[in-house]
Protein backbone atom coordinates (compact mmCIF):
# COMPACT_ATOMS: atom_id res chain seq x y z
CA UNK A 1 0.00 0.00 0.00
CA UNK A 2 1.51 3.39 -0.85
CA UNK A 3 0.59 6.26 0.74
CA UNK A 4 -0.38 9.37 -1.02
CA UNK A 5 -0.55 11.82 1.78
CA UNK A 6 -3.61 12.48 3.84
CA UNK A 7 -6.82 12.37 1.51
CA UNK A 8 -7.24 8.59 1.44
CA UNK A 9 -7.10 8.35 5.38
CA UNK A 10 -8.85 11.91 5.84
CA UNK A 11 -11.66 10.94 3.78
CA UNK A 12 -12.32 7.34 5.89
CA UNK A 13 -12.06 9.20 8.67
CA UNK A 14 -14.92 10.97 7.49
CA UNK A 15 -17.27 7.87 7.53
CA UNK A 16 -16.64 7.35 11.48
CA UNK A 17 -20.15 8.37 13.21
CA UNK A 18 -17.70 8.68 16.57
CA UNK A 19 -14.39 9.02 17.43
CA UNK A 20 -13.23 6.96 20.54
CA UNK A 21 -10.63 9.43 22.62
CA UNK A 22 -7.66 8.30 24.07
CA UNK A 23 -4.20 8.84 24.95
CA UNK A 24 -0.91 7.33 24.51
CA UNK A 25 2.33 9.43 26.54
CA UNK A 26 5.66 9.24 25.51
CA UNK A 27 8.97 8.73 27.15
CA UNK A 28 10.11 12.22 26.21
CA UNK A 29 9.52 14.94 24.38
CA UNK A 30 8.97 15.73 20.74
CA UNK A 31 11.63 13.99 18.36
CA UNK A 32 11.98 11.33 15.63
CA UNK A 33 12.21 8.60 18.27
CA UNK A 34 8.90 8.89 18.35
CA UNK A 35 7.87 9.53 14.41
CA UNK A 36 5.50 6.69 13.81
CA UNK A 37 2.77 8.31 16.37
CA UNK A 38 3.39 11.98 14.95
CA UNK A 39 3.06 10.53 11.52
CA UNK A 40 0.03 8.19 12.40
CA UNK A 41 -1.73 11.64 13.63
CA UNK A 42 -0.70 13.65 11.16
CA UNK A 43 -1.32 11.55 7.99
CA UNK A 44 -4.87 10.64 9.22
CA UNK A 45 -4.51 7.42 10.37
CA UNK A 46 -5.85 7.16 13.61
CA UNK A 47 -8.70 9.35 12.32
CA UNK A 48 -9.08 6.44 9.59
CA UNK A 49 -9.38 4.08 12.42
CA UNK A 50 -12.14 6.38 14.38
CA UNK A 51 -9.47 7.31 16.60
CA UNK A 52 -9.38 10.55 18.63
CA UNK A 53 -5.50 10.87 19.68
CA UNK A 54 -3.76 13.03 22.06
CA UNK A 55 -0.19 11.94 22.03
CA UNK A 56 1.64 13.51 25.84
CA UNK A 57 4.81 14.32 25.54
CA UNK A 58 7.26 13.02 28.66
CA UNK A 59 9.80 14.67 30.31
CA UNK A 60 12.41 14.87 33.25
CA UNK A 61 9.33 14.34 35.62
CA UNK A 62 7.11 12.43 33.62
CA UNK A 63 7.57 8.74 33.90
CA UNK A 64 5.01 6.99 31.10
CA UNK A 65 4.36 3.91 32.81
CA UNK A 66 3.33 5.55 36.09
CA UNK A 67 1.00 8.09 33.75
CA UNK A 68 -0.49 4.89 32.22
CA UNK A 69 -0.45 3.19 35.78
CA UNK A 70 -2.93 6.21 37.09
CA UNK A 71 -5.55 6.08 34.74
CA UNK A 72 -4.08 9.36 32.92
CA UNK A 73 -3.74 7.34 29.74
CA UNK A 74 -4.57 4.28 28.27
CA UNK A 75 -1.51 3.79 25.76
CA UNK A 76 2.40 4.20 26.64
CA UNK A 77 5.71 4.15 25.11
CA UNK A 78 8.51 2.64 27.20
CA UNK A 79 11.24 0.30 27.71
CA UNK A 80 10.54 -3.11 29.25
CA UNK A 81 12.50 -2.91 31.43
CA UNK A 82 11.19 0.53 33.51
CA UNK A 83 7.67 -1.01 33.02
CA UNK A 84 8.45 -4.00 34.38
CA UNK A 85 9.76 -2.60 37.50
CA UNK A 86 5.93 -0.67 37.74
CA UNK A 87 4.64 -3.90 36.95
CA UNK A 88 6.28 -5.77 40.00
CA UNK A 89 5.21 -2.97 42.46
CA UNK A 90 1.74 -3.77 41.61
CA UNK A 91 0.63 -2.02 37.97
CA UNK A 92 -0.95 -4.29 36.04
CA UNK A 93 0.80 -2.76 32.87
CA UNK A 94 0.66 -4.95 29.56
CA UNK A 95 3.27 -5.10 26.47
CA UNK A 96 0.75 -5.08 23.09
CA UNK A 97 3.35 -4.13 20.91
CA UNK A 98 7.27 -4.42 20.44
CA UNK A 99 8.62 -1.92 17.76
CA UNK A 100 11.76 -1.23 18.44
CA UNK A 101 13.09 -4.72 17.76
CA UNK A 102 16.68 -4.02 18.31
CA UNK A 103 19.19 -2.37 21.32
CA UNK A 104 20.77 1.18 20.60
CA UNK A 105 23.29 1.07 23.39
CA UNK A 106 27.03 2.07 22.64
CA UNK A 107 29.74 2.66 24.95
CA UNK A 108 32.16 5.24 23.16
CA UNK A 109 36.07 5.47 23.50
CA UNK A 110 38.28 8.02 21.86
CA UNK A 111 39.65 5.87 18.98
CA UNK A 112 43.66 6.90 20.69
CA UNK A 113 42.19 5.55 23.67
CA UNK A 114 43.38 2.02 23.44
CA UNK A 115 39.66 1.02 23.82
CA UNK A 116 38.28 -1.49 21.21
CA UNK A 117 35.93 -4.20 23.43
CA UNK A 118 34.22 -3.92 26.90
CA UNK A 119 37.23 -6.28 28.31
CA UNK A 120 39.40 -2.47 27.77
CA UNK A 121 37.43 -1.09 30.15
CA UNK A 122 39.25 -2.38 32.90
CA UNK A 123 41.06 0.21 35.11
CA UNK A 124 39.21 2.77 33.19
CA UNK A 125 36.41 5.79 33.93
CA UNK A 126 33.58 4.78 32.80
CA UNK A 127 30.68 7.43 32.39
CA UNK A 128 26.92 6.23 32.53
CA UNK A 129 23.61 8.14 32.58
CA UNK A 130 22.41 5.82 35.72
CA UNK A 131 18.15 5.61 36.55
CA UNK A 132 18.49 2.46 34.96
CA UNK A 133 20.33 2.83 31.57
CA UNK A 134 23.22 1.23 33.25
CA UNK A 135 21.83 -2.06 33.66
CA UNK A 136 22.90 -3.50 29.73
CA UNK A 137 26.37 -1.72 30.11
CA UNK A 138 27.14 -3.75 33.74
CA UNK A 139 25.75 -6.78 32.33
CA UNK A 140 28.10 -6.38 29.29
CA UNK A 141 31.15 -5.22 31.01
CA UNK A 142 30.53 -8.63 33.50
CA UNK A 143 30.13 -10.73 30.50
CA UNK A 144 33.78 -9.56 29.52
CA UNK A 145 35.35 -10.02 32.95
CA UNK A 146 34.99 -6.53 34.32
CA UNK A 147 33.12 -5.95 37.62
CA UNK A 148 32.02 -2.33 37.01
CA UNK A 149 32.10 -1.84 40.77
CA UNK A 150 35.48 -3.33 41.60
CA UNK A 151 37.84 -2.68 37.79
CA UNK A 152 36.60 0.75 36.93
CA UNK A 153 35.51 4.36 37.84
CA UNK A 154 31.83 4.61 37.56
CA UNK A 155 31.23 8.83 36.77
CA UNK A 156 27.67 10.44 36.83
CA UNK A 157 27.11 11.13 33.06
CA UNK A 158 24.92 14.09 31.47
CA UNK A 159 22.51 13.34 28.45
CA UNK A 160 25.20 14.34 26.62
CA UNK A 161 29.04 13.31 25.50
CA UNK A 162 30.50 16.50 27.40
CA UNK A 163 32.53 14.20 29.64
CA UNK A 164 33.86 12.55 26.58
CA UNK A 165 34.85 15.39 23.99
CA UNK A 166 36.91 16.92 27.40
CA UNK A 167 38.44 13.64 27.97
CA UNK A 168 37.03 13.72 31.71
CA UNK A 169 35.95 9.78 30.76
CA UNK A 170 37.65 7.45 28.90
CA UNK A 171 34.45 5.83 27.71
CA UNK A 172 31.15 7.36 27.56
CA UNK A 173 27.14 5.76 27.11
CA UNK A 174 25.68 6.58 23.85
CA UNK A 175 22.15 6.04 21.71
CA UNK A 176 23.04 5.09 17.90
CA UNK A 177 20.10 7.38 17.48
CA UNK A 178 21.32 10.12 19.89
CA UNK A 179 24.37 11.71 21.21
CA UNK A 180 26.81 9.68 18.93
CA UNK A 181 25.04 11.67 16.31
CA UNK A 182 26.25 14.45 19.00
CA UNK A 183 29.98 13.53 18.54
CA UNK A 184 29.48 13.61 15.03
CA UNK A 185 27.91 16.59 15.06
CA UNK A 186 30.78 18.43 16.72
CA UNK A 187 34.02 20.07 15.29
CA UNK A 188 37.10 19.05 16.30
CA UNK A 189 38.85 22.45 17.55
CA UNK A 190 42.50 20.86 15.60
CA UNK A 191 41.23 20.65 12.30
CA UNK A 192 38.25 22.68 12.39
CA UNK A 193 36.23 19.93 10.95
CA UNK A 194 33.63 17.99 12.41
CA UNK A 195 34.43 15.04 13.80
CA UNK A 196 35.00 11.84 12.22
CA UNK A 197 34.03 7.52 13.49
CA UNK A 198 37.24 6.88 12.53
CA UNK A 199 37.99 9.37 15.55
CA UNK A 200 36.18 7.12 17.94
CA UNK A 201 35.55 3.97 18.50
CA UNK A 202 31.85 2.43 19.44
CA UNK A 203 31.04 -0.39 21.04
CA UNK A 204 27.99 -1.88 19.94
CA UNK A 205 26.28 -3.44 23.50
CA UNK A 206 23.56 -5.78 21.37
CA UNK A 207 26.32 -6.63 18.32
CA UNK A 208 28.16 -8.11 22.49
CA UNK A 209 25.07 -10.07 22.20
CA UNK A 210 22.95 -7.90 25.51
CA UNK A 211 19.88 -7.20 23.98
CA UNK A 212 17.62 -5.13 25.78
CA UNK A 213 14.58 -4.20 23.96
CA UNK A 214 13.55 -0.87 24.18
CA UNK A 215 10.69 1.37 23.31
CA UNK A 216 7.33 -0.92 22.94
CA UNK A 217 3.84 -0.22 23.26
CA UNK A 218 1.95 -0.53 26.65
CA UNK A 219 -1.37 -0.66 28.01
CA UNK A 220 -3.39 -1.54 31.12
CA UNK A 221 -4.56 -5.58 31.54
CA UNK A 222 -7.72 -4.23 33.80
CA UNK A 223 -8.77 -1.62 30.92
CA UNK A 224 -7.87 -4.38 28.21
CA UNK A 225 -10.58 -6.62 29.69
CA UNK A 226 -13.27 -5.15 28.33
CA UNK A 227 -13.45 -6.68 24.27
CA UNK A 228 -14.40 -2.59 22.97
CA UNK A 229 -11.17 -1.44 24.22
CA UNK A 230 -9.30 -4.44 23.18
CA UNK A 231 -10.82 -3.63 19.53
CA UNK A 232 -9.79 -0.23 20.20
CA UNK A 233 -5.97 -1.26 21.43
CA UNK A 234 -5.78 -2.95 17.33
CA UNK A 235 -6.99 -0.01 16.07
CA UNK A 236 -4.34 1.93 17.55
CA UNK A 237 -1.59 -0.18 17.14
CA UNK A 238 -2.56 -0.78 13.17
CA UNK A 239 -3.14 3.25 12.81
CA UNK A 240 0.80 2.90 14.56
CA UNK A 241 2.59 0.46 12.74
CA UNK A 242 1.33 2.42 9.61
CA UNK A 243 2.64 5.85 10.99
CA UNK A 244 5.90 3.87 11.12
CA UNK A 245 5.70 2.46 8.18
CA UNK A 246 5.44 5.93 6.04
CA UNK A 247 8.66 7.29 8.36
CA UNK A 248 10.53 3.97 6.63
CA UNK A 249 9.35 4.78 3.47
CA UNK A 250 9.60 8.51 3.20
CA UNK A 251 12.32 9.84 5.69
CA UNK A 252 12.07 13.74 4.63
CA UNK A 253 8.04 13.72 5.22
CA UNK A 254 8.47 12.17 8.66
CA UNK A 255 11.14 14.25 9.63
CA UNK A 256 9.12 17.54 8.72
CA UNK A 257 6.28 15.48 10.73
CA UNK A 258 8.71 15.98 13.81
CA UNK A 259 9.80 19.09 13.34
CA UNK A 260 6.07 20.26 12.74
CA UNK A 261 5.45 19.14 16.19
CA UNK A 262 8.42 21.78 17.58
CA UNK A 263 11.55 19.39 18.36
CA UNK A 264 13.94 21.57 20.08
CA UNK A 265 16.62 19.44 18.16
CA UNK A 266 17.28 20.63 14.38
CA UNK A 267 16.91 19.08 10.77
CA UNK A 268 20.15 17.47 10.74
CA UNK A 269 20.00 15.95 14.05
CA UNK A 270 16.59 14.39 13.71
CA UNK A 271 17.25 13.43 10.31
CA UNK A 272 19.97 10.92 11.65
CA UNK A 273 17.79 10.00 14.62
CA UNK A 274 14.83 9.23 12.51
CA UNK A 275 17.95 6.77 10.14
CA UNK A 276 18.77 5.18 13.17
CA UNK A 277 15.69 4.50 14.75
CA UNK A 278 14.22 2.64 11.45
CA UNK A 279 17.28 0.47 11.89
CA UNK A 280 16.30 -0.43 15.17
CA UNK A 281 12.23 -1.04 13.54
CA UNK A 282 12.93 -2.46 10.29
CA UNK A 283 13.13 -4.94 8.72
CA UNK A 284 11.17 -7.05 11.64
CA UNK A 285 11.43 -10.39 10.69
CA UNK A 286 8.17 -11.37 12.41
CA UNK A 287 6.36 -8.35 11.17
CA UNK A 288 6.19 -4.47 12.66
CA UNK A 289 5.45 -4.79 16.32
CA UNK A 290 5.84 -8.37 17.31
CA UNK A 291 7.76 -9.68 20.49
CA UNK A 292 10.33 -11.85 19.81
CA UNK A 293 10.56 -14.21 23.04
CA UNK A 294 14.43 -14.63 22.90
CA UNK A 295 14.70 -10.97 23.45
CA UNK A 296 12.43 -10.90 25.98
CA UNK A 297 14.03 -13.59 27.44
CA UNK A 298 17.57 -11.88 27.33
CA UNK A 299 15.96 -8.10 28.89
CA UNK A 300 14.34 -9.71 32.10
CA UNK A 301 17.22 -12.02 32.67
CA UNK A 302 19.32 -8.94 32.76
CA UNK A 303 17.43 -7.36 34.97
CA UNK A 304 17.04 -10.01 37.59
CA UNK A 305 20.59 -10.60 37.58
CA UNK A 306 21.02 -6.97 38.07
CA UNK A 307 18.30 -7.19 41.40
CA UNK A 308 16.29 -4.39 39.21
CA UNK A 309 13.41 -6.81 39.22
CA UNK A 310 13.14 -9.44 41.88
CA UNK A 311 11.43 -12.14 39.52
CA UNK A 312 10.65 -12.49 36.16
CA UNK A 313 7.05 -11.18 35.02
CA UNK A 314 4.66 -13.66 34.81
CA UNK A 315 3.48 -14.92 31.74
CA UNK A 316 0.59 -12.08 31.10
CA UNK A 317 3.55 -9.28 30.96
CA UNK A 318 3.03 -9.31 27.29
CA UNK A 319 0.20 -10.45 24.98
CA UNK A 320 0.47 -10.47 21.21
CA UNK A 321 -2.75 -11.09 19.65
CA UNK A 322 -3.91 -7.59 19.56
CA UNK A 323 -0.50 -6.66 17.49
CA UNK A 324 -0.96 -9.91 15.45
CA UNK A 325 -4.59 -8.48 14.31
CA UNK A 326 -3.61 -5.35 13.76
CA UNK A 327 -0.63 -6.50 11.33
CA UNK A 328 -3.00 -8.95 9.85
CA UNK A 329 -5.48 -6.21 9.01
CA UNK A 330 -2.62 -4.42 7.18
CA UNK A 331 -1.22 -7.16 5.52
CA UNK A 332 -4.65 -7.23 4.25
CA UNK A 333 -4.80 -3.52 2.52
CA UNK A 334 -1.28 -4.47 1.17
CA UNK A 335 1.08 -2.74 3.20
CA UNK A 336 4.47 -4.21 3.67
CA UNK A 337 4.82 -4.91 8.07
CA UNK A 338 8.02 -6.93 7.17
CA UNK A 339 10.01 -4.25 5.76
CA UNK A 340 12.82 -7.17 4.23
CA UNK A 341 14.08 -5.16 1.12
CA UNK A 342 14.75 -1.74 4.12
CA UNK A 343 17.83 -0.18 3.16
CA UNK A 344 18.86 3.23 5.26
CA UNK A 345 19.10 6.41 3.24
CA UNK A 346 22.71 8.37 3.60
CA UNK A 347 22.80 10.85 6.45
CA UNK A 348 24.45 13.79 5.94
CA UNK A 349 26.44 15.33 9.12
CA UNK A 350 25.86 18.99 9.92
CA UNK A 351 27.55 21.20 12.49
CA UNK A 352 25.02 21.06 15.39
CA UNK A 353 22.39 19.05 14.02
CA UNK A 354 21.12 21.94 12.00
Amino acid sequence: MSDTGTQAASEAGKNCTSKTKVRVVLQWVAQAQFAGYYAAKDKGYYDAECLDVTIQEGGVNIVPQQVLSSGNAEFAVSHVTKTMVTREQGADLVNIGQVFQRGAYLQVAWADSGIKTLADLKGKKVGSWGYGNELVLYAAMRGAGVDPAKDTQIIQQPFDMSLLLKREVDAAQAKTYNEYAQLLETKNPKTGQLYQPSDFTAISLQASGYTSLEDGIYSRGDWLKEQANQDTAVKFLKASYRGWAFCRDDLKGCVDTVLAHGSALGTGHQTWMLSEINKLIWPSPKGVGAMDQASWDQTIDIATKAGVLKNKPDSNAFRTDLSDRAREELKSSGMDVVGSSYTPAPVTITEGGK
